[in-house]
């Protein structure tokens, strides 16, 4: 009887933990929409400002703030792998690991591509205070520089390409969240994939390939904080429950 009603415990706790993680989850994958577009934003329009390395200097800080945005990012892709680590161990060892290590390296390739930005501000400072002396390395400079963090975003738009791929397509297996919604993000990030794998390769496409998945993540941001996760498979508590029924006949 007591080992009924620990299991019965036990259960209603995964259930609870559940449903905790996946309103975090989808915190984070709102947040990341929240705090990551307008970072971008504020990037953007300072290094593509008329004026080249001059309006760098005069917007460092508001670059600055705009790489903070995207730093917040690199925090929740990790984090995102980590609190998915033991809801998919429990169906599948390999993509649980799968999902973690894809999710670490596309959060590196955006710490990459954020620090390649940060060095931009003191080649600006540089081209400053260098007036009238020759600067032409330093605009060199600063578009090597410049291309190398499209080169690490793209490369951390591949990965995040793979990662999905391997969510959903456990997802779609687990039944943790309907099948629509899984065969949404499958199609979505393989678009992502393919989209950033073709600007590699120097096909432009002002990431109109990143519309279907960014969606995705967002509609699936609400969903888990609205309804979460779907419960674990009867299968489990079937078997949880399997020792105490042998105890009792023993018994």
């Amino acid at each position: 009887m007591q080992t009924e009603q620990s299991v019965a415990r036990r259960g209603q706790f995964n259930q609870r933990e559940y449903r905790v993680t996946a309103r975090i989850i989808g915190v984070l994958y709102l947040a990341g929409m929240a705090i990551g577009i307008p970072g971008n934003i504020v990037i953007q329009s300072v290094l593509t400002a008329p004026g080249g390395l001059a309006a760098i200097a005069a917007g460092s800080m508001l670059l600055a703030a705009g790489v903070v945005c995207w730093l917040a990012t690199v925090a929740g892709d990790a984090a995102h792998g980590v609190l998915m680590f033991p809801v998919l161990k429990r169906h599948s060892e390999r993509a649980a690991v799968g999902y973690l290590a894809a999710r670490i390296i596309d959060a590196t390739f955006i710490a990459v591509m954020a620090l390649l930005i940060m060095i931009q501000i003191p080649i600006g400072a540089a081209y400053v205070a260098a007036g009238t002396a020759d600067t032409s390395y330093l605009q060199a400079l600063s578009m090597v520089l410049t291309d190398a963090n499209l080169y690490a975003y793209d490369f951390a738009m591949t990965t995040l390409g793979v990662s999905g791929l391997i969510l959903c397509t456990a997802l779609l297996r687990t039944h943790l969240i309907p099948r629509p919604l899984a065969v949404w993000g499958l199609a979505g990030y393989a678009v992502i994939l393919l989209g950033s794998v073709l600007q590699l390769f120097g096909l432009n496409l002002i990431s109109i390939h990143s519309l279907p998945g960014g969606l995705w993540e967002v509609f699936i941001g609400v969903w888990l904080i609205v309804k979460g996760f779907e419960p674990p498979e009867p299968t489990l508590a079937t078997s949880s429950h399997e020792p105490s029924r042998l105890a009792t006949t023993t018994i």
